[in-house]
């Protein structure tokens, strides 16, 4: 399953209620992403720009897309952002994948019969 991260900020509102009624929010997100069909990895919050982040497993991003506006639209987010990480393995794939590419590949305002080597001839 592709793996997410997705960094989140709770409105002013949001954390009124959370100081009223103080929860473990990790398994309220935990539901929602089983109610999406994934599996919680890890819920942090965390210092900075951003109150905390998620890291979950959902099948795919139509299922990533649903969970984000479901969270989204409950009105407690200032701010969320969200993306597709990849493990290693798959990092690795997509290097050895972009080597087919980039030959293929012609880079901004090279001439159209640049290959891959001119730039270093000189």
């Amino acid at each position: 399953m592709p793996r997410y991260v997705t960094f989140f900020s709770y409105t002013a509102e949001a954390w009124a209620r959370m100081l009223k009624i103080p929860e473990d929010r990790a398994e309220a997100s935990r539901a929602a992403i089983e109610g999406a069909g994934g599996q919680l990895e890890g819920f942090y919050w965390m210092l900075g720009p951003w109150d905390g982040f998620a890291v979950y497993s959902v099948p795919d991003e139509i299922a990533a897309a649903a969970l984000s506006a479901a969270v989204q639209g409950a009105g407690r987010l200032s701010r969320q952002e969200t993306f597709q990480v990849l493990d290693m393995g798959d990092g690795r794939r997509a290097l050895e994948r972009a080597g087919e590419v980039v030959r293929a590949y012609r880079p901004p305002g090279a001439p159209r019969d640049w290959r891959e080597g001119y730039d270093q001839l000189g």
